[in-house]
C-alpha cells in the first residue's frame, strides 16, 4: 500500500511533548479494520501450526449430509 493509513495529528503540552494523537473516524476504521486482519491472520498461522490433522471439505460435507445436519 503506497497511501499512508492515517494521517495523524498531535496533542502536545505546554513543553511540546506528544500527549495524545487524533484521528479522523475514518482512519481510526482503517486502523482497526488493518488490526482485525492481522489478529485473524494470526489466529489462522496458529490453528495451521497446532493442527494434528485435515481433513477433506467432501469428506466432512458427506457426513454432515448423512447425518441430516446440512
Amino acid at each position: 500500500m503506497t497511501t499512508a493509513l492515517v494521517s495523524p495529528r498531535f496533542v502536545v503540552d505546554a513543553k511540546g511533548q506528544r500527549r495524545s494523537v487524533l484521528l479522523s473516524m475514518a482512519e481510526y476504521g482503517r486502523l482497526m479494520q488493518r488490526l482485525e486482519d492481522l489478529e485473524d491472520a494470526l489466529a489462522l498461522d496458529e490453528a495451521v501450526r497446532s493442527a494434528q490433522g485435515f481433513r477433506d471439505y467432501s469428506d466432512v460435507r458427506g457426513e454432515l449430509q448423512r447425518a441430516g445436519r446440512l
